[in-house]
């Protein structure tokens, strides 16, 4: 058979026909809940020893998304802090340095900044597209350079080719967060990235249900360093969220695709809106990186950014005046998310790395869902009239 078109990949490869060894004829990969497995002999353990390291269903989603992204390797913890926790502990040592795009989610910041910090690993924050500052900024022990792009919630993009080819001239590590666009519009190791990070929470599980984060790559001195740190320390995903994470994922490129025809309806609709000062989104020509966006991905996702043209308390004001829009933090949902990037997602960064990196007072975020388009516009349209 002729390789699976990504549709198909999305429903059928991590279905339980895919065990080579099968205990019943479930069509759905089952909830393997034990903890621990039999061994026939002494010297001769199962497929499965202890649910630490690993376990069938967990297994069934990490061979799925290592073939979606393109990997060797998928690892599946607990959250995506999580994650990235283990992946920085089992790569970084005392004295190491990291470069990090200046606009990053911030809890990627606050794990940095304020845990990292005590094992003396630096970092620096700067404009990834700024060819000359990278190269002046990489230091003799700079062992990571970290990116995600479109980032979180500026929408900045970043040439993933272009970062990789100068680290690895300095044998650097580029690890890229690829939660936004998801393995269906974007793939970054066939860019050339080291590592992949996803929060599954978000568009794997797409149902605002479970909590999960993953790791994928092909290198296999990384997975073997990274496998043991999580199994050392126990931060693995549980059977019933993989499940539901598998389950999610049979529904992505469909999702996906609703997604992006929303939000890129809902950018278009408020960039004509004189309320609205400016709007961030990839897929809008205005987008200063938007023929980048065309180049490296598929797809632009279904975030959306914007600057209201007002202060802190219009931007209540229209909060108060939603009602399809729900204010939460998250994103990647079928229901349509609205949030305060400066008091909620970001609030842990001060107000001097806020307004550095870009982020107002008057920023807002979308995560768009799928809801149908003229309600969702309508909506907005509603609540921007009232300020």
């Amino acid at each position: 058979m002729n390789k699976l078109k990504p549709e198909t990949q999305y429903v059928r490869e991590g279905d339980a026909t895919s065990f080579e060894k099968l205990y019943s004829h479930d069509v759905v990969t089952p909830i393997h809940l034990s903890s621990t497995y039999y061994w026939d002999q002494i010297d001769k353990p199962g497929p499965f020893e202890y649910i630490r390291a690993s376990n069938p269903t967990r297994t069934a989603l990490e061979n799925q998304l290592a073939l979606l992204e393109n990997g060797k390797y998928c690892l599946a913890f607990p959250s995506g802090q999580a994650a990235e926790t283990t992946l920085l502990l089992s790569l970084l040592k005392t004295g190491d340095h990291i470069l990090c795009f200046d606009d990053l989610y911030g809890g990627t910041v606050r794990l940095i900044d304020s845990i990292l910090c005590n094992f003396n690993i630096t970092a620096d924050y700067i404009n990834l597209n700024e060819t000359s500052l990278l190269e002046k900024s990489i230091k003799p022990n700079t062992k990571i350079i970290w990116l995600e792009t479109p980032t979180n919630p500026l929408m900045k993009l970043v040439d993933i080719k272009k970062i990789c080819d100068i680290a690895h001239k300095s044998d650097i590590l580029v690890v890229v967060d690829n939660t936004f666009l998801t393995p269906y519009f974007q793939k970054p190791l066939n860019l050339g990235a080291d590592i992949v990070l996803h929060s599954g929470t978000k568009y794997f599980c797409g149902h605002s249900d479970t909590l999960s984060g993953f790791i994928m790559l092909n290198n296999d001195a990384a997975y073997e360093k990274i496998k043991f740190t999580q199994t050392s320390i126990g931060t693995v995903l549980a059977p019933f969220d993989s499940y539901l994470v598998l389950r999610g994922l049979k529904t992505l490129p469909v999702r996906m695709k609703a997604h992006q025809s929303n939000a890129l309806q809902v950018a278009q609709f408020l960039e004509k809106h004189p309320k609205v000062k400016k709007v961030y989104y990839p897929g809008l020509p205005s987008h200063p990186q938007h023929q980048l966006a065309q180049a490296q991905a598929s797809g632009f996702g279904g975030m959306v950014s914007f600057e209201l043209d007002g202060n802190i308390n219009q931007v209540k004001k229209l909060f108060d005046n939603l009602n399809l829009f729900i204010l939460a933090e998250s994103l990647g949902g079928v229901e349509s998310l609205i949030e305060h990037p400066s008091t909620m997602t970001h609030a842990s960064l001060s107000k001097e790395q806020q307004l550095n990196t870009g982020i107002t007072d008057s920023l807002i975020r979308i995560s768009v869902g799928i809801e149908n388009i003229e309600d969702l516009t309508e909506d907005l349209e509603n609540a921007l009239s009232t300020l």
